[in-house]
């Protein structure tokens, strides 16, 4: 029987609005969790280090009213589509559809991570389980037909599980009445130093993957499979983020660095290694378990919170942190070479990624 601690508490007290709780997830060996069911954020992720100190290693706010006016995606579960769709146009079974944009690239502008209206700016809501004998925080929302302009009512549920062996699994599961597109994913921002310590530059980086989807000048993929062979895109031996990430490189100049797909070497719905991070100095280890065929390595080209205060007034800076999301491929409705993201009525959508914590 597990003995993972759930705890709960409200996280917008001068507001004091209905349901918004601060979910505590806690392990034996000293892991602990904080996630907001506005928008099923991640708030804190302490994990020690080789000697037992423990850090918060995410990016964040202390409450809710910073998050609000949040536009970098601290922690955030996304959906409906998460990464880009050129434009917001697709088309499904001969119908076309517009969806909401909100990102602006060389005078163009294409749907980022579900547009205004994601799921990292709703309340879900949230119920204790017990999952495999572990305790798990669930978050479900019901995303209404023409949400951000997307067809369809989709049901979504989202299950964040801390074990005692120091994993924290995410399992997103949805169902639709009608035939629409998904893609979910958690956005997280790392670094195992500890969040505001410095850059992440130094920390290595592995990735499972032989290709990448390059992308063109508004960051939609081109539809080319590249060999990351003789690239600065070659993560498949552990290596440092900061040795190659300034040089001159078409597709680093585009993304400012890494912002990129990798094509994960898999098979379909596998649930297999992604992509493992190191630092050396507090010895953290995180490995990325997912059954998803893709990974967004985004390398923190643009951090920027403005004036809002982020946790413990720390100073957040470019390649402060980075994301590792598991996912589909970007634009993936508009490329028919990629695997499919669209969800028929009557099936259902589920995913698995595991983020597991060690020391060296």
């Amino acid at each position: 029987m597990s003995n993972i601690k759930i705890t709960k508490d409200t996280f917008a007290k001068k507001e004091k609005i209905k349901g918004l709780k601060l979910y505590s997830l806690e392990n034996e060996n000293g892991i602990k969790v904080d996630i907001t069911n506005y928008g099923g954020i991640i708030q804190k992720l302490i994990v020690p280090d080789r000697y037992g100190n423990k850090e918060d290693i995410v990016l964040g706010y202390n409450d809710y009213q910073h998050y609000l006016r949040d536009k970098n995606y601290f922690g955030a579960l996304i959906g409906r589509y998460a990464n880009r769709i050129a434009e917001g146009k697709f088309e499904l079974d001969g119908q076309k559809y517009q969806v909401q944009t909100n990102e602006e690239i060389n005078d163009r502008l294409n749907c980022l991570h579900g547009g205004e209206q994601g799921f990292n700016s709703v309340i879900w809501k949230a119920d204790v389980k017990k999952i495999d004998s572990n305790k798990s925080l669930s978050l479900s929302y019901l995303s209404k037909d023409g949400e951000a302009g997307f067809p369809g009512n989709i049901e979504v549920t989202v299950n964040y599980i801390l074990r005692n062996d120091n994993t924290l699994r995410i399992e997103y599961h949805a169902k639709t009445d009608q035939t629409t597109v998904v893609n979910l994913t958690q956005h997280s921002y790392f670094n195992l130093k500890g969040h505001g310590e410095g850059k992440i530059t130094d920390h290595l980086l592995q990735i499972n993957a032989d290709y990448f989807t390059p992308v063109d000048k508004f960051m939609i993929p081109t539809g080319e499979i590249k060999d990351v062979n003789d690239t600065p895109f070659d993560f498949r031996s552990a290596t440092e983020i900061g040795s190659r990430v300034e040089v001159e490189n078409e597709q680093l100049h585009i993304g400012g660095g890494y912002d990129h797909n990798w094509i994960l070497n898999k098979e379909e719905n596998e649930l297999s290694l992604a992509a493992k991070l190191i630092e050396t100095f507090s010895g953290r280890t995180m490995e990325v378990w997912t059954t998803e065929p893709g990974l967004q390595f985004y390398s923190g080209n643009v951090i920027d919170t403005g004036n809002i205060e982020v946790k413990d007034k720390q100073i957040y800076q470019k390649r402060g942190a980075l994301c590792l999301e598991t996912q589909h491929y970007p634009d993936s409705p508009n490329q028919p070479n990629f695997p499919s993201t669209v969800l028929e009525a009557g099936e259902e959508y589920n995913s698995i990624t595991e983020l597991r914590f060690n020391t060296q």
